[in-house]
């Protein structure tokens, strides 16, 4: 068991180093290609929470050292992971028509987005047969409610990563927090071919924050935060196909920010009634970074701000898919949790403006 363990751990360093390596080369590129060096009119948009324009297209680091895993993984596995990553890339491939500056628009990253989703139902035959919620989940075997629901999932999650992506290190974060907590209910329901997949995943992300926090040398960009998304809820998809056992909101709890955060933006949205493609603001991450520019650090302090978000956040963002390992086949404990971390979230965003307006702001 330990020789496998260390054989496992040396197969995920080398993808961290890969990714670690591409991201870097990457970064040196950018000063002999403008395409790859981010664009300054990013910085002017309503979302923006940097100070200075960056490469932000480590998504092709990302995704290439999940290509380059494909080395380690065992034989009975490697051709459907390759059919897996074939269908992953063509959103990751709209992904990066967008951060390589081509205006790709986000109907047509959502369309990429369902398009891949098929490709994997169609390739692997792999699809969501529970929901967790008794009195609904005879209706998922009929497969075009299976299949529907798959697909706003998968969807849905490759869009919250996004959504997430917008200070440095907290998408990764998320996505290592998610990765490494399917892992342990991977390993907890013996399905151990998927946790050599999360965990490469996890070092593939970790060896993008040693280029990206807390300086934000590179970003993620739509590639990267889309195909996190996108693989991470397959990734769960595939544990509930093969293991009844396992609670499908306990692997809710594992992208329960995302999910949260995306949510709320609907839920803003509707209010407002915005259109939906529409960027804002008033995302958790934001309110943080510029409740910390007024009322601690004082403006001018973007760069400090920035990465210090994704420090207070961290706890937040890793305890759910902690809790969802935890309570790996425990249902009932699983879904009381997540209606929890719920209120909790949606209590907390609610509660901080009228807390906020209250608060002595700092004298620059």
């Amino acid at each position: 068991m330990l020789d496998v363990s260390l054989v496992v751990f040396g197969h995920s360093a080398s993808v961290a180093g890969m990714s670690l390596v591409l991201c870097l080369g990457l970064v040196m590129a950018a000063q002999w290609f403008p395409r790859l060096a981010g664009r300054s009119a990013d910085l002017m948009a309503v979302q923006a929470a940097h100070s200075r324009a960056a490469p932000r297209v480590a998504g092709l680091a990302v995704f290439g050292a999940l290509v380059f895993s494909i080395l380690f993984v065992p034989e009975p596995y490697a051709n459907r992971y390759a059919l897996f990553l074939t269908a992953t890339s063509v959103l990751f491939l709209v992904g990066l028509l967008e951060d390589l500056g081509f205006g790709i628009q986000p109907k047509l990253r959502l369309l990429a987005a369902i398009l891949s989703s098929l490709m994997v139902i169609l390739l692997l035959e792999v699809w969501l047969v529970r929901s967790g919620v008794a009195w609904f989940d005879p209706y998922m075997a009929y497969w075009p409610v299976g299949v529907a629901l798959t697909v706003f999932v998968t969807v849905g999650v490759a869009n919250g990563f996004n959504l997430i992506d917008g200070v440095n290190g907290l998408a990764a974060v998320a996505a290592m927090a998610c990765a490494v907590a399917l892992a342990l209910i991977a390993a907890q329901a013996g399905y151990t071919a998927m946790v050599r997949f999360a965990l490469m995943l996890a070092f593939a992300v970790f060896g993008f924050v040693l280029v990206n926090f807390p300086l934000g040398k590179i970003f993620l960009g739509d590639a990267g935060a889309y195909t996190l998304g996108f693989v991470l809820s397959w990734f769960g998809v595939s544990i509930l196909w093969h293991f009844p056992v396992v609670s499908p909101w306990a692997i809710l709890l594992t992208v329960f920010w995302p999910v949260a955060d995306t949510s709320l933006a609907i839920y803003r949205r509707v209010r407002h009634r915005s259109i939906a493609f529409l960027p804002d603001r008033l995302h958790v991450h934001q309110l943080v970074m510029r409740a910390l520019e007024i009322y601690a650090l004082g403006r001018g302090r973007r760069q400090l701000a920035n990465p210090l978000t994704t420090v207070i956040l961290a706890p937040f963002v890793i305890s759910p898919p902690l809790t969802g390992a935890w309570l790996w086949n425990d249902n009932s404990a699983a879904g009381i949790v997540v209606l929890l971390y719920a209120v909790g979230f949606f209590g907390c965003y609610v509660l901080t403006f009228p807390v906020l307006r209250r608060m002595p702001r700092r004298r620059q």
